[in-house]
Parts: C-alpha cells; structure tokens; sequence
C-alpha cells in the first residue's frame, strides 16, 4: 500500500489506528541512531531515509534526480515492513542481523532481500534496528553503493 502522504507526520496519523503508536516509535528509534548526513522523507509511498542531493550530488543511478535511498519503513496490508539496503548490499550486515534477531523477538524471522516484515507491532524489534541504523554511516554507503552499482 503506497501512500499519498506529504509529510511523515502525515503518514504516520493516516496509518491504521492500531499501529501508529508502533510506526512512531519506530520512526524515534531510527530518528535517535540515524548517522549524521542522512535525511527523513516520503519516498515511494513510505517513510525513506536518503543521502540528500547536497551530499551525494549524483543521486539514485535508476532516477538521478532522486536522492540516494538507504532505508524505510512502510505499513503495509498484513505487516510493518522495515526495509535496510544495507543488509542487502553487505552480506555480513545481513548475517549480523539475522543472527541478532532471536535475541530481540519471538516472532519468526519473516525477511527478505532488505524487508523485515513484521505482522504485529509489539513484535517489532525496536533495540535491534536502532542497532542496525548506526552501523552504516553515509560514507560508508555512497562507498558500498558505488562500489555495487557503479561499476
């Protein structure tokens, strides 16, 4: 479910009534660990952390004239997804991740590529994503992005 939301605000107060306490603590989480450089939008149709233009002028290969995306989260149909390019890019973020979740939620690991899918919001894993956000500064991503992409 894509929104037409203008502002994270908005988007949070237009989610369903059950999660918008979950999606706003979500978005303090990764608010509070987010590293320096990176900028809170609406992107897609969902809340998006970017590198803004200012930083990385060249922007997103696919569409340059949008900032370079690193991470999200969107309340879908049946779940809280939390998307993280960085465990897709960096398989031993991904396996840090994977081997960190257990310890943070009983739910069953429900993730793919970059989407952690949550189906209830007291399952969300709020400690470990506000881990996971400051692993990757935003040198650190322009460099694991071109390194990827720009070959």
């Amino acid at each position: 479910m894509t929104s037409e939301a203008k502002t994270v605000a908005q988007y949070i107060s237009e989610a369903p009534e059950d999660r918008k306490e979950a999606l706003q603590k979500l978005r303090n989480i990764i608010l509070e660990n987010l590293p320096k450089g990176f900028q809170e939008g609406m992107g897609y149709g969902m809340v998006g952390y970017v590198v803004p233009h200012s930083i990385y002028p060249q922007g997103y290969h696919c569409n340059p004239k949008q900032a370079l995306p690193f991470m999200g989260f969107a309340s879908q149909k049946n779940s809280i997804n939390f998307y993280h390019m960085g465990i897709y890019a960096k398989p031993e973020l991904y396996e840090w991740f994977v081997s960190e979740y257990p310890k943070h939620s009983k739910q069953k690991l429900d993730i793919g590529k970059s989407c952690l899918r949550i189906k209830k919001p007291e399952n969300i894993p709020f400690e470990l994503i506000g881990e996971l956000v400051k692993k990757i500064t935003v040198e650190d991503w322009i460099a694991t992005y071109e390194s990827a992409f720009k070959k």
